[in-house]
């Protein structure tokens, strides 16, 4: 089983009459594009393409995902065959606000070093619906609209010679017995209610948690379908580039052995918690991993989900770290995480979502501005009249990640 990667390294992005790739200018056929995503799905009442480019005063709401493009040039099976890939480039859809848990991207300015997508040229699809529509028919409708693009894009450059060749190797690498047995647990949010990922197709409400051969996640096995806080939420682009499988990928067979990857969700009654916790828990036993890195997705119950994982398999001897955000008040005084226990004595954190941030006005917005104050992490006062705001991280598109993909650090005081 092998994967292959063509990648194509973007530094233009232009609108034309064509879409291909050419010495690393990205041309889009903007009408072709919505007119293509129109004819696959009729919900989609009109589609308005447009560029945000890294240093421009663009502002981006309500963002619903971020999309890379990659389409398979060889194979069908998740995990093998030829992934064309286009680097420095993502798709993301925004739309009126159908709960409160959409996001902003700022392209230039303060808001710009929260988000890793404002170094990113995008290609951002603003759409409407035909009306009356369901929110959850509202969400899939944009969320394939994403997918489907990004797909569009990338089937474009098939027939191009890539910039870059990368075999992505895992069970084939001969590991010596004296490595460190490292797994992953990767939780992902499944509560319904417009809190879904899908696995290989399926809601993860369903059929998890499951083991599988981290190269299916790279290759689009995991896709959101979140409205969640846009600071902690895994776009799609998060999963297609998990920085933690990236990693352990790097250093297998010689740092350590990596062991794979067990997939669990975050139900919401207490009893499936423990179910699921101890599922997972079992599948790192059987993979005899001496390690485990344990990310998590959400806020507030899924802090049940995360320490219950740890706890159990501290419990066992496993050693583990996890990862996770805080909610700490926006002085970062208060309980910042909703449980925890005594085993989860190593943690990362990726920052505190309730810390304010000053955003000042931008020449250009792309979607529905006043909808700023029913993010969350927005409050009814947020946007000021000359066009500026305040908000918390928790508005801003993966200000805290909890995969770690992010360019903030900290300092020891």
């Amino acid at each position: 089983m092998t994967l292959t990667l063509h990648k194509h390294i973007v530094n233009q992005v232009k609108l034309g009459e064509q879409t291909g790739i050419n010495q690393g200018c990205l041309s889009l056929d903007a009408a072709a594009l919505a007119r293509t995503l129109q004819e696959q799905d009729h919900r989609l009442a009109r589609i308005r393409v447009r560029l945000a480019l890294p240093g421009e005063a663009t502002r981006i709401l309500c963002v619903k995902d971020v999309v890379q493009p990659r389409a398979k040039a060889v194979g069908t099976e998740p995990g093998t065959g030829v992934l064309c890939v286009l680097e420095n480039v993502a798709i993301a859809t925004c739309g009126p606000i159908v709960g409160f848990q959409e996001g902003i991207i700022d392209m230039s300015g303060p808001g710009a070093a929260y988000t890793p997508f404002s170094r990113l040229p995008l290609i951002v699809l603003e759409i409407d619906v035909h009306e009356p529509l369901d929110p959850h028919a509202h969400e899939e409708a944009l969320r394939e609209a994403g997918t489907r693009a990004a797909k569009f894009v990338a089937q474009s450059c098939l027939d191009s010679v890539p910039d870059q060749t990368e075999e992505v190797l895992w069970d084939e690498v001969p590991c010596a017995p004296s490595l460190p047995r490292i797994g992953y647990v990767y939780i992902v949010l499944s509560q319904g209610l417009l809190h879904d990922t899908y696995v290989l197709g399926r809601n993860a409400q369903e059929g998890l948690p499951i083991s599988v051969d981290p190269r299916i996640v790279l290759d689009n096995g995991v896709l959101s379908g979140n409205c969640v806080s846009a600071c902690d939420k895994n776009t799609t682009f998060h999963h297609q580039n998990n920085p933690v499988i990236a990693e352990l990928l790097s250093g297998h067979g010689t740092r350590w052995n990596f062991t794979g990857v067990v997939i669990t969700n975050e139900p919401t009654r207490l009893a499936e918690k423990q179910l699921s916790a101890a599922a997972a828990v079992e599948k790192i036993i059987q993979m005899k991993s001496s390690g485990v890195i344990i990310s998590k997705e959400g806020f507030g119950n899924p802090d049940a989900d995360l320490m219950m994982i740890v706890r159990d398999l501290e419990q066992a001897g496993i050693k583990t770290v996890a990862i996770t955000d805080e909610f700490a008040g926006s002085d970062g005084a208060s309980q910042s995480l909703a449980d925890t226990t005594p085993e989860a004595d190593a943690l990362v954190s990726t920052g505190n979502a309730n810390e304010r941030v000053e955003l000042p006005a931008m020449a250009t917005t792309i979607g529905p501005l006043p909808d700023v104050s029913r993010l969350a992490g927005g409050y009814p006062h947020s946007l000021r009249d000359d066009g500026s705001m305040e908000v918390e991280l928790q508005a801003i598109i993966g200000a805290t990640n909890q995969l770690g993909y992010s360019h903030l650090s900290c300092r020891e005081a």
